[in-house]
């Protein structure tokens, strides 16, 4: 009798430890797809923003037709982009990313063609946009950040032993993260 009650009692520890582990690794896998879902916001708001940037650059100057046409095009093919967390592989986020990276340049191409129209610069509706842009730019970038410190967090569990044996059990594997963009280590050359 003494040895089923041994028996159960180690059972009923190994199974405490693994609904632990599993629950943990559960709660990490939930707040990558919370932080996901905040990149995807992010990059939602960046592109309600766009439009009414086009619209506005539009009404005030007359200006490179191919330029606004690049922005309204890289927008739509960033949009276009969906990205299901729970298939997140390494490919796919570099599409995404691939997408947002071709929005950007294409957003600073249009920056700088505002440098030739004085009377855009002083449009008090395009300098309000210009800050929405800017500080949209920086939520994306607090977004981005925080995805890949929630994803290492993950990971790191994930991949920790013992919990790496029931992750691979559960098919909970490690998730990629952002990576900056090749064209981001080349410094932006400015010219007046």
């Amino acid at each position: 009798m003494k040895k089923l009650l041994i028996g159960l009692a180690i059972l009923a520890v190994v199974f405490l430890y693994v609904k632990s582990t599993y629950n943990g690794l559960v709660a990490k896998d939930e707040d990558v797809k919370r932080t996901w879902a905040e990149v995807q916001n992010q990059y939602q708001r960046r592109s309600d923003l766009i439009e009414n940037l086009v619209n506005t650059v539009k009404g005030a100057a007359n200006f490179e037709q191919k330029t606004l046409t690049d922005v309204i095009n890289a927008r739509a093919s960033a949009t276009q982009m969906k990205v299901d967390i729970n298939d997140l592989t390494p490919e796919k986020l570099a599409a995404f990313q691939a997408a947002q990276g071709q929005l950007s340049q294409a957003l600073g191409r249009l920056m700088m063609i505002t440098e030739n129209y004085p009377t855009l610069k002083a449009n008090q509706n395009f300098l309000d946009l210009q800050v929405q842009i800017e500080g949209t730019e920086n939520r994306v970038t607090v977004a981005r950040k925080d995805f890949n410190e929630s994803v290492q967090v993950y990971n790191t569990k994930a991949r920790s032993f013992p919990t790496n044996l029931f992750a691979n059990m559960f098919g909970l594997k490690a998730k990629p993260t952002f990576e900056a963009d090749a064209a981001s280590q080349k410094a932006p050359k400015v010219q007046f």
